[in-house]
């Protein structure tokens, strides 16, 4: 089923972005569903049907032989959808005419994932009885939806924030070939652990502990999410942005108390408890040897979900011989974690990396 969009959606990785009133990318591209049937998860369970939503711009073109050599798909963040990346900052400064990825140039594929956006999600109606997805489960299903749905049988380039840069990395060693490049942003090709997982467990515990939860079977949402997210925030935020958003006591209250708001509104506990649970079998620290495409590796030093102290993404950028690992330093143009979605920040970088690929 293919529609023209109707709505833009909020939302890339744990920070949301709201977007402007009068966006111009809002009523772009085309919308789809793909429905797999008797979908398997690597937990045993089956889901009947699948729901696979999605948003696509631009037209694929082949080559003499019948491979695609435009496409360029792009993942979001835990809790976001493929239409986060519509915005002017986003697609604004990427998907325009004479720009990186110019979409009357380049075939631009957008899925949301499993348990996100408006693909198949606990809220849907399973609520604690949805299928126990993980980030294995989610890369075979974009996996199908090119193949079996969009007729892609190649990328050009997979990009990807946060959760999305944990993707990336799962479809480098699953489908090493499927891409000319990976341009994964903010996050480490290494389980998630030490603080980072500690938040994740707190986050999810204040949810399960609530009594308003009742197993996934609520009727309002439980205050715990209310909780969990003020953890997510403090995780995904950096000081130096809050310190200039919030100058004084009174503005720092209403500013966050508006942005916890905002977020119970548009946020479902099931939805919530089941992205950020998804991550359990994350660990490519044991494969990125495996990881043969070029690859732009780009991390932030105020990003507190991913540390620069840590090291780990030195650490096994030098494993893949073919990655170039940056660190972008703190400035004022800098949003911590949020840093993967400002092309106006490593733009250069992404021309430079996309002129370095192998013309086919």
């Amino acid at each position: 089923m293919i529609r023209r969009l109707c709505t833009a959606v909020t939302g890339m990785a744990v920070l949301a972005t709201t977007l402007p009133a009068q966006n111009p990318w809002a009523q772009v591209g085309m919308q789809g569903d793909f429905v797999v049937r008797n979908f398997a998860f690597s937990s045993g369970e089956t889901l009947p049907e699948l729901t696979l939503h999605y948003t696509t711009l631009g037209t694929p073109r082949r080559d003499a032989g019948g491979v695609v050599r435009n496409a360029v798909m792009i993942l979001h963040g835990t809790g976001g959808s493929g239409r986060g990346f519509l915005s002017p900052g986003y697609a604004g400064e990427l998907f325009g005419p004479g720009q990186l990825l110019d979409s009357a140039k380049y075939y631009i594929i957008l899925p949301d994932g499993v348990g996100h956006g408006g693909s198949s999600k606990p809220s849907n109606g399973l609520h604690a009885r949805f299928p126990k997805y993980g980030y294995t489960d989610m890369v075979a299903a974009q996996h199908r939806l090119l193949t079996e749905h969009l007729g892609v049988n190649h990328l050009r380039l997979i990009m990807g924030t946060s959760m999305g840069c944990m993707h990336g990395w799962v479809w480098g060693y699953t489908y090493p070939t499927f891409m000319d490049g990976l341009a994964p942003f903010a996050c480490v090709p290494s389980q998630i652990a030490g603080r980072n997982r500690m938040i994740r467990t707190m986050a999810m515990d204040a949810i399960r502990a609530d009594p308003v939860w009742n197993g996934g079977e609520y009727t309002t949402q439980p205050p715990g999410l209310r909780a969990a997210q003020m953890m997510l925030y403090i995780m995904s935020s950096a000081p130096l942005v809050q310190q200039t958003q919030a100058p004084t006591r009174d503005r720092a209250d209403s500013v966050i108390r508006a942005y916890l708001d905002a977020r119970m509104r548009t946020t479902d506990a099931n939805d919530f408890l089941y992205q950020f649970d998804a991550s359990r079998d994350y660990d490519p620290s044991a494969r990125v040897k495996e990881i043969t495409a070029p690859a732009l590796f780009i991390n932030s030093a105020d990003d507190q979900v991913n540390p620069p102290e840590l090291g780990l993404a030195e650490r096994y950028a030098k494993q893949m011989p073919k990655t170039r690992f940056i660190l972008l330093p703190i400035t004022a143009d800098t949003r911590g974690h949020g840093t993967h979605s400002l092309p106006r920040v490593w733009g250069n970088y992404l021309a430079e990396f996309l002129a370095a690929l192998p013309q086919r």
